[in-house]
């Protein structure tokens, strides 16, 4: 039997990745996602790539894809000619005015970049630049076929750790283990941590750290955990949960000096913040951050700083709060599919007038009531700030039953969500998608993160001198 592809279907697929090729002005200019695909799989001259000051450059590695707000690849390894290997990231652009155009110049985020990547150059670049435009393996037109052709998530096989191997071959259970072994490595030196700071601080500092810390999710860890740290501070003299909220916001330097919302709601409370605010304000300028403290870009409505301090007022506010969070750390022995409800309830603040109806202050009034803590971010509370609370107050008692249970909650918390990290690591170390099964609980994502802070942060993007490889072929030789 002979097999063709039938001209109807070729001209068919030619046309649909084809189109897109050039961008809306028909320039001819390839879109960045085409760009960043060919650098990511380096379907670019691999002998003989220069940049532009005529040096030759080699790609060691390219980078991790970063799907987030930075540069376009982290932890790149490129060697100038004559040079030592350096690592750093990579930003990909059309052109060379992009670096400027976009404000790169002066955002700390892109200052590890080490190589800017574009399409076409307009004068003699000032940073080090390599031009892809005459330096692809194939014309730009087949390209773009391939790219449309390459499956959602395929990554080449040379960016895969040299653990991966030696990963894939160990048993499912031994495989297992070692990843819960990393996890509980991770809840024992939170634990530790909180336990070293409550011998100087007593237990409640600690506790508002890593709760803001954990509110403050990917975006915010830091300023958050200094808004925690000065927790039981801001709460004197609040006489309300709006009152400390204005205190938070101000401090944190979110409380706008004005309003453009045309909600009455928000405009309303709006000036009761204000109220607040204009008193405290002067005795906390020692204290207050900048605005430019927070990254407020690319954020989810839920996941706004300010939803976020509102949600941790009726916390702080809370006289009981830390002793709810014992109880129920000693309550019975839910099941695992109950400890994300019971959890919930414990800690579910009271009805908020205001943000349960409003995602920000300059959001308009929503229909339908809006919870100020959702599944996810609870789970991410659980795992990096109440648990880690409980087993080291637990152990401080001792209580070695509740230590006990406490383990076994963490170790059997149904998974969170996925994010950048998880996913690279999955690819990298694991099989990729079809290692989705191994990470259904949050300890075993926790156990993978361990792993990549443990090793892959410490080494670089080639693994040089990684010790993890060995230790996993001497696993699956015990």
């Amino acid at each position: 039997m002979s097999w063709e592809v039938h001209p109807s279907y070729r001209e068919l697929r030619r046309s649909a990745f084809s189109s897109c090729l050039l961008n809306e002005d028909r320039s001819g200019t390839p879109p960045e996602r085409l760009l960043q695909a060919v650098w990511f799989h380096q379907r670019l001259r691999r002998e003989g790539l220069v940049g532009t000051d005529g040096r030759s450059v080699q790609i060691l590695h390219p980078g991790f894809w970063n799907r987030e707000a930075g540069p376009d690849f982290r932890k790149a390894v490129v060697r100038w000619e004559g040079e030592a290997p350096l690592q750093g990231d990579v930003e990909i652009d059309l052109h060379s005015r992009g670096w400027k155009a976009h404000g790169h110049l002066d955002n700390p985020a892109y200052c590890k970049v080490v190589l800017h990547v574009v399409w076409e150059t307009e004068a003699e670049p000032r940073f080090p630049t390599v031009v892809l435009k005459h330096q692809l393996d194939a014309p730009i037109e087949e390209l773009a076929q391939w790219h449309g052709a390459i499956p959602g998530g395929s990554w080449p096989p040379p960016l895969a750790g040299q653990c991966r191997m030696p990963l894939q071959h160990l048993a499912p259970d031994t495989q297992a283990r070692l990843i819960l072994d990393a996890a509980e490595t991770r809840l024992q030196q939170k634990a530790d941590r909180l336990t070293h700071q409550a011998r100087s601080q007593g237990w409640e500092i600690p506790l508002w750290s890593v709760v803001f810390r954990a509110l403050g999710y990917k975006q915010n860890p830091w300023p958050m955990q200094k808004l925690g740290e000065l927790g039981l501070k801001m709460k004197e003299g609040c006489d309300s949960v709006g009152s400390l909220q204005a205190r938070l916001l101000g401090v944190s330097g979110l409380l706008p000096h004005e309003l453009t919302s045309r909600s009455p709601e928000a405009q309303q409370q709006f000036r009761h913040y204000w109220d607040c605010w204009w008193r405290d304000r002067d005795s906390w300028e020692e204290w207050t951050l900048p605005r430019s403290a927070w990254n407020l870009s690319n954020l989810r409505p839920n996941n706004h700083p300010q939803r976020r301090l509102a949600l941790a007022a009726h916390w702080l506010h809370d006289p009981a709060f830390s002793r709810r969070l014992e109880q129920w750390g000693r309550d019975g022995h839910p099941q695992p599919r109950e400890l994300l409800p019971s959890l919930l309830e414990a800690l579910q603040p009271p009805k908020d007038p205001f943000w349960n109806h409003h995602w920000t202050l300059r959001s308009s009034r929503t229909d339908r009531p809006l919870s100020l803590i959702g599944r996810a971010r609870m789970t991410d509370l659980a795992v990096n700030a109440i648990l880690p609370w409980i087993l080291a107050r637990a152990g401080e008692k001792p209580l070695p039953e509740v230590c006990k249970e406490t383990r076994r909650r963490f170790l059997e918390w149904p998974s969170t969500q996925d994010n950048a990290v998880l996913r690279q690591a999955r690819h990298r170390l694991l099989s990729g998608e079809a290692s989705k099964p191994l990470l259904k609980t949050a300890a075993a994502q926790q156990g993978l993160l361990q792993i990549v802070g443990d090793f892959c942060e410490r080494s670089d993007s080639l693994c040089s001198h990684c010790p993890f490889p060995d230790f996993v072929r001497g696993q699956g030789e015990v």
